[in-house]
């Protein structure tokens, strides 16, 4: 069975930083492109970030310069580094693994900006 599991999601003041994790297993990790997403209440599920199996990354305007996605394919795991946090990133952060035709979404996680 395939799982991806998020963590490191919560409360955040404004201006402050979180690191959300998503360990993946019953996949080949390492030839997976894997991608960070979120939704906010009331929103579209949208992209925040990629990096592809070959290290490629994409970010989306809303977060450039503020987040880093990174991944460890020794640990099967994807990160999301989220520095300088607004209000507007509050949303749940969802977890994604594609390949080919195969597409695999986690829990998600929640994050909340908030003073």
């Amino acid at each position: 069975q395939v799982q991806l599991v998020e963590s490191g999601g919560g409360l955040v003041q404004p201006g402050g930083s979180l690191r959300l994790s998503c360990a993946a297993s019953g996949i080949i990790f390492s030839v997976y492109d894997m991608g960070w997403y979120r939704q906010a209440p009331g929103k579209q599920r949208e992209l925040v970030a990629t990096i592809t199996s070959g290290d490629t990354i994409n970010y989306a305007d809303s977060v450039k310069g503020r987040f880093t996605i990174t991944r460890d394919n020794a640990k099967n795991t994807v990160y999301l580094q989220m520095n300088s946090l607004k209000p507007e990133d509050t949303a749940v952060y969802y977890c994604k693994a594609k390949f080919g035709f195969a597409t695999y979404w986690g829990q998600g996680t929640q994050v909340t900006v908030s003073s």
